[in-house]
């Protein structure tokens, strides 16, 4: 006959593994703290899956743990710490996993939470988080916002390859001046990423073009819209109904200015 203990120990095997996400403040980086948490975690047994610094003197830990209630434990015990500050326990935010990953935060606007800032030497962190975007189920609108040439439907095909999604592009002049009148039937798919270049859609496209990017508007699949700010000037939607923008600069001094963009795609 199986013991009350052996029960419920057996019973905690088969509980679900939750994952959280751990960050404090180093106040004194001394020999041996890392150490000393990593053991904390252990007898608590709470098992690191990833750990990084993800600020200056912050470090930041991807856990699982089968209990919650070790979680909470783990909580008070570091607040009692002098040597650190506990930041963030929590479940595991999108902007936490590549803050693991890449050992920094990804730039958040303050007032407008649904844009993220990047510059062009950070295109690997920028494809890393379109491609966990695309990855999520549901449908997405995404805005990019960029000068020529600066990386952004570079980064989005490399987002959707990373992803293992079929990319379409419906207008685009990433080789050479596309806009399409119509789409094979295999490309047209809810799992499919739609890629509109918003300036040659709206100054250069046909009647016919237009049709299909409003078309595909309406399916439920997830859209990477490149110049939002230009698509919205002359279509039904606005930029609240964008779920993400995403700014993508050559550096972060450069200002995205419409005006010169215009004039170059109206001269094609």
């Amino acid at each position: 006959m199986m013991k009350k203990g052996m029960e419920i120990e057996e019973r905690g095997y088969f509980m679900e593994r939750k994952e959280w996400y751990l960050e404090y403040q180093i106040h004194e980086n001394r020999p041996g703290l890392l150490g000393e948490i990593a053991s904390l975690l252990g007898m608590l047994r709470i098992n690191i899956l990833t750990i990084n610094g993800v600020e200056h003197q912050r470090r930041g830990m991807l856990i699982v743990s089968q209990d919650d209630e070790a979680i909470e434990r783990l909580k008070f015990i570091l607040e009692t710490m002098d040597i650190i500050t506990l930041l963030k326990i929590r479940v595991p935010k999108l902007r936490d996993r590549l803050a693991v990953r890449h050992g920094r935060y990804i730039e958040r606007d303050e007032e407008e939470k649904k844009t993220f800032r990047f510059v062009r030497e950070e295109l690997g962190i920028l494809v890393d988080f379109m491609a966990e975007l695309f990855k999520k189920d549901g449908h997405r609108l995404i805005g990019i916002r960029g000068m020529p040439r600066v990386g952004k439907t570079e980064s989005v095909v490399a987002a959707s390859v990373c992803a293992n999604r079929k990319w379409s592009f419906l207008s685009s002049t990433m080789l050479k001046q596309t806009m399409r009148s119509q789409l094979a039937d295999d490309e047209m798919r809810e799992d499919n990423i739609y890629i509109i270049d918003g300036i040659v859609s709206t100054i250069r496209g046909s009647e016919k073009h237009q049709m299909l990017v409003s078309e595909m508007m309406r399916l439920p699949a997830t859209k990477v819209i490149e110049h939002p700010d230009i698509f919205v000037r002359t279509t039904e939607y606005t930029i609240d109904d964008f779920d993400y923008i995403i700014e993508l600069r050559s550096d972060e001094n450069q200002v995205i200015s419409y005006e010169a963009v215009e004039q170059n795609y109206s001269s094609f």
